[in-house]
This record gives C-alpha cells, sequence and structure tokens, in this order.
C-alpha cells in the first residue's frame, strides 16, 4: 500500500502558478548567493575591469551555445532531466569558485548563465503547459514576488558570510541550496497531480524557428524589451560590484545594492493594478524611461562615485517594472499553435543579453572612457520605449 504523501505538498501542487513561483524562488536563492561575489572574485583574480569583461563575455558565448540547443537536449532526453542538468551545472559553478582561480573563472561564469538559461526555457514551457492564458500576469507578479524574496536576502547572505566565514562559504552553501531546489523540483514532478509531471509538448530546436520568429513584428519588439531588459541587468550585477569597490566603499554595500533592487521585486502586486489601470505598454515604456534617465545620471557623474549609487537604484526601479511585465508582450502575442518553437526563441534573450552587455563595453573601452557605456545602454533604453509604445493597445 502506497504512503499518503503529506498534506502540505498535496496542497502545493494544486496551484501550478504557486508551485512554478516557488520553484522559481529557490532556484533564485541559490543563484543569488553568486551573481554579488563572483564579479568580486573575478576582478582581483584578472586583476582589471577589461578582463572580467572578457571572462563574462566567453561566459555568456557558452551559455548561449547550450540554450540554443535545449531543443535537442529535449529530444535526447525527458525535460526532467534537463532541468536537473541545469541544476548541476550551478552546482559545478559553485564548486569551480570555491577552488579555481584564474582564466578557468570565465567557465564557472558560462556555468552560471548555462543553469540559468536553460532552467529558464523549460520554466517558459512549463508555465505554457501549466497556466492559462488569462492568469500570465498574475502567474509572473507571483513568481517575481518569490524571486524578490530569494534575490533580497541572498546577496547580503553571501557578502556577510564571504566576509565573516571564509571566501568558499557562500559558494558552497550555493551549491547546498541549488541541490534543494533540484530536490524541491522532483517532490513537484513525483507528485499526484499535473504539475510539472509529463510535459504536453516538446522544445524544438530554435534555429528552425528564427525566421519565422523575426518575420512577426510584435515578436521582434517583445524580444528587444527583453533583451535590453536584459542587459541592464547583466551590467547591473557585473558591474555594480566593482562601481562600489572603485568609488571607495566596502563590499558590504555589494550585498546591499544588488538585495536592494531586488527588494522592488516584491512590489509586484502594484505593477500588476498599474498595469490593469494605465495598461502594460504604457508601463513597460515608462519602465525603460527610467532606466535611462538613471543611466544618463551615471555617465555624466563620469568616474565612479558614491552617489552614483542611487542612479543605479533608480534605473533598477525601473528594470524591476520590465522584469514583472517584460515577457506579457510576448505571451499575448504569440499564436497558440506556434507557442512552443517561439518560446524557444524567445527565451535567448537572457544569453543575447550577457553577451550584449560585455561585447559593448568591450567595444567602448576601444574608444572611450568606460562611463561612455552608461550613455549607449541609456539610449538604447530610451529607443526601446519608443519602440513599445508600438505595441497594441490591448497588451
Amino acid at each position: 500500500m502506497l504512503l499518503q504523501r503529506p498534506h502540505m505538498l498535496q496542497q502545493l501542487d494544486r496551484d501550478a502558478s504557486r508551485s512554478l513561483a516557488l520553484l522559481c524562488g529557490f532556484e533564485g536563492l541559490a543563484r543569488s548567493l553568486l551573481v554579488g561575489l563572483m564579479p568580486i572574485i573575478a576582478l582581483e583574480s584578472l586583476g582589471s575591469k577589461e578582463a572580467v569583461t572578457y571572462a563574462y563575455l566567453v561566459g555568456g558565448c557558452m551559455a548561449l551555445m547550450v540554450t540554443l540547443n535545449v531543443g535537442r537536449f529535449e529530444r535526447w532526453m525527458p525535460r526532467r532531466w534537463v532541468v536537473t542538468g541545469a541544476f548541476m551545472s550551478l552546482v559545478g559553478a559553485t564548486l569551480l569558485f570555491t577552488f579555481v582561480r584564474g582564466p578557468l573563472l570565465a567557465v564557472a561564469i558560462g556555468m552560471v548563465a548555462i543553469a540559468a538559461g536553460t532552467f529558464s526555457v523549460c520554466l517558459s514551457l512549463f508555465i505554457m503547459d501549466y497556466v492559462e492564458k488569462r492568469d500570465f500576469v498574475r502567474n509572473e507578479s507571483r513568481r517575481m514576488v518569490a524571486n524578490g524574496l530569494a534575490w533580497t536576502i541572498g546577496p547580503v547572505l553571501a557578502i556577510w558570510l564571504f566576509e565573516n566565514s571564509g571566501e568558499k562559504v557562500p559558494f558552497l552553501l550555493a551549491g547546498v541550496l541549488a541541490l534543494a531546489a533540484l530536490g524541491f523540483f522532483w517532490i513537484l514532478r513525483l507528485g499526484p497531480n499535473p504539475v510539472l509531471t509529463t510535459p504536453r509538448t516538446k522544445a524544438p530546436s530554435p534555429l528552425q524557428s528564427i525566421p519565422r520568429f523575426f518575420g512577426q513584428r510584435y515578436l521582434r519588439i517583445a524580444y528587444a524589451i527583453t533583451v535590453v531588459r536584459g542587459t541592464f541587468w547583466v551590467s547591473f550585477f557585473v558591474y555594480v560590484p566593482i562601481y562600489v569597490l572603485e568609488s571607495g566603499l566596502g563590499s558590504v554595500w555589494v550585498g546591499a545594492m544588488i538585495s536592494t533592487a531586488a527588494a522592488m521585486l516584491m512590489l509586484g502586486p502594484l505593477v500588476e493594478r498599474a498595469a490593469e489601470r494605465f495598461s502594460v505598454r504604457r508601463v513597460i515604456t515608462v519602465g525603460f524611461g527610467v532606466i535611462g534617465l538613471g543611466l544618463t545620471v551615471l555617465g555624466f557623474i563620469g568616474d565612479p562615485r558614491p552617489v552614483g549609487l542611487a542612479a543605479w537604484l533608480f534605473a533598477a526601479t525601473g528594470a524591476c517594472a520590465l522584469d514583472i511585465l517584460g515577457n506579457i508582450p510576448f505571451m499575448r502575442t504569440v499564436k497558440p499553435r506556434e507557442r512552443i518553437p517561439m518560446t524557444t526563441v524567445f527565451s535567448t534573450w537572457r544569453e543575447v543579453g550577457s553577451l550584449a552587455a560585455p561585447g559593448l563595453v568591450a567595444l567602448v573601452l576601444l574608444v572611450a572612457p568606460f562611463w561612455a557605456y552608461f550613455l549607449l545602454l541609456a539610449a538604447l533604453c530610451f529607443a526601446t520605449a519608443v519602440l513599445a509604445s508600438f505595441l497594441p493597445a490591448r497588451i
């Protein structure tokens, strides 16, 4: 006779949206321990901002190659093992950060990006499978609240452990939490209800769907929104830690900055209500305007100064609104019969953003000081705000 599962787990599986939000939060907690420390470790080991930029560029290339082949992996193995592989990549990265220094840090950075990208693709497909279209905004708001809570705790905890318990402790803890998140995924999958059990569809290779995706105007706009948003966040997580240190502040400010920005995600219900009142399109447009204004201020400040941290956080306010609503244009404009192939293309925004940020920085540094990158990214944000205004009013 089979034993009954605990009542708590039975309740958990009754709501696919809540289960997916919790899974996202657990994954985010493990990864958030790494994000603030990665640039600090890379800067100490590699010696310059330029070298850190190239390390992230290599890592982004690794992640893009893997994410483009998630569909192929799904043809080789069930999705549950693809998700498992994503978490194990995160565990492997924590071990590299614990025991390795020098150029191999680029591999560790790439493994973190691979884990994030692969998990993002699979999570998007699960959302398409198990969440009703009319519930997308509520699902994204709920998911971002869970993710925001995780990212509020993780960076501060990581820096505190780094300062008080030794360099290896936060990385080892991140590995343990990644394994715990993987265990939670398998608990969901083995439950009595269909959350995360048998996917209704398989992810095709995005290479076959790219021409069709970019042949549709609204999907191009939706992709631009997420790529530029992703480029800002990569810039924030990579260069804010360096900005803090170059401003003469202690590393504790790194955790405080990242956690403060992440805490804004818990304003998801307010953003949701604003979208219902003013429309998703208008909130997205304003969000990019806020990012662009904050980056413009950073550009005029020039070399790193403590006052620049306020401009970073102001820009992050707009980016958090985009995190909650940024995927909605895609979800509401993609044709139902094409949701799965288009999702695999759309999900590459994370890797493209991971490449765009260090790639643009590398180009800027060839002809101008680093602060010019802020003005370039601000111009991209303002241009994307204009582009978003062409979305349908019903978005």
